[in-house]
């Protein structure tokens, strides 16, 4: 079973999609798996149902901060690396998807009680995130080369 099969797997298990891509590709990059879940868990539904950039979409931005991310202080180089990782990510997201805002992809606002509800009754979750978990892991994968 390949990554993206893996992050879809987490997903449809009951994990958001920020935990789906992070829990995928953290014990290789030198994160715990349950560390990587807590810190993925408010990043599910465009960070915590509000809608804003899919969850998929952050945990592939912490995938890509876990390889190159800024450690020390002066190592402008890391920074500079990692943005340019997570700007291209975002453009090949988006030549996928039209967007990296989860309200666009999900077309519900999720941060209303009755936008959540609608998003759950047309199987939203069901029918559109795991694609988009696929993509985020398929397209992290590529950047970062990590192993299939």
């Amino acid at each position: 079973m390949g990554k993206s099969e893996i992050a879809i797997e987490c997903f449809q298990n009951g994990f958001s999609c920020s935990q789906a891509v992070i829990s995928t590709y953290c014990e290789e990059l030198g994160l715990d798996k349950e560390s990587a879940l807590k810190i993925a868990c408010a990043f599910g539904g465009g960070m915590g149902h509000i809608g804003e950039t899919c969850g998929a979409v952050t945990g592939a931005f912490m995938v890509i901060g876990l390889k190159h991310g800024k450690i020390k202080v002066d190592d402008n180089e890391a920074k500079a690396k990692t943005y340019e990782l997570v700007a291209e990510f975002a453009k090949r997201f988006k030549a996928l998807n039209n967007s990296i805002h989860c309200f666009e992809l999900i077309g519900f606002d999720l941060s209303t009680e009755e936008g959540l509800a609608q998003a759950r009754e047309s199987n939203r979750f069901k029918t559109v995130c795991p694609k988009l978990v696929k993509d985020a892991a398929e397209i992290v994968e590529e950047l970062l080369q990590l192993k299939a």
